[in-house]
């Protein structure tokens, strides 16, 4: 019954033991050009500057990649990911990083094609050979939410992935994160959903601080061993719930099946004059 279960995790700090962005920025020497334009641009303006700043220093778009397959990614990880993809649950990335950073580093480490969807930024090589990242959603018609950055709702990502599933198709969502924008996404969980935090980062703050506002069940996490643990945990828990449901429902469908025979057989009282 894992099938009936939908995994959606963060890339940054929750799939990944770093951040990928300021992975690329440390490693290829970008600290001093951050610094000077952090203030001045948004996130997702301000990497793209960077590329185009290790662009004309000569970095290739393959330099940029052999910097992310370092990034470090726990062997846990790799393993339960591998274990809920063969089990059958569906496995998302809903990430404010970019499409090229997480598709390098997944691809390096086997895990990409576990995953049914990367919904992220988009990138390109433009014809220069230069590496572009765009923002999510259309600049030009910003969202509303006080949550999230304007490049990316993740709210509003989780609604349209949940109108997108049918009734009949209904899946139990894990929600998986750490920062402030995975506040939002966790807002949109329903009663018999998970959201798992990590604890002492932003969203576990958001979390103690507006309990009332979270109906999801909350399993927090400190370090990559637990998290893996109770991912498993969680996937074994639902899919055992699932199948209860389904033979309680098997059971029920057979004992209607066998009444109605039985009534319809039934002689009829005939009344007459």
């Amino acid at each position: 019954m894992a099938g009936k279960i939908l995994i959606i995790l963060d890339f940054d700090r929750t799939l990944i033991e770093d951040d990928s962005d300021r992975w690329v920025l440390t490693n290829m020497g970008l600290t001093n050009p951050f610094y000077q334009l952090q203030s001045t641009l948004p996130w997702n303006s301000l990497m793209d500057r960077m590329l185009e700043e290790l662009h004309l220093q000569g970095k290739t778009v393959n330099d940029i990649a052999v910097c992310l397959q370092q990034v470090p990614l726990h062997t846990r990880m790799i393993e339960v990911t591998k274990t809920a993809h063969a089990l059958g649950c569906d496995l998302k990335v809903v990430s404010d990083s970019n499409a090229f950073y997480i598709r390098t580093i997944l691809e390096h480490y086997g895990i990409y094609n576990c995953f049914s969807e990367i919904i992220t930024n988009p990138t390109v090589v433009d014809d220069r050979g230069r590496l572009r990242i765009f923002p999510y959603h259309d600049m030009a018609s910003p969202h509303s939410c006080d949550h999230c950055p304007p490049n990316l709702c993740k709210g509003s990502v989780i609604e349209q992935i949940q109108s997108s599933i049918s009734e009949s198709q209904r899946k139990r969502l894990i929600y998986v994160g750490d920062g402030r924008n995975d506040f939002c996404p966790t807002l949109k969980l329903e009663a018999g959903d998970f959201v798992m935090p990590r604890m002492n980062f932003p969203l576990f703050d958001c979390i103690l601080n507006n309990p009332t506002l979270v109906k999801a069940k909350v399993h927090k996490w400190s370090n990559w061993e637990e998290l893996a643990t109770i991912l498993h945990e969680l996937i074994n828990n639902i899919s055992n719930e699932e199948e209860i449901k389904c033979l309680t429902g098997y059971q029920l469908n057979s004992l209607e099946c066998k009444e109605a025979p039985e009534s319809a057989n039934e002689p009829l009282n005939v009344v007459t004059d």
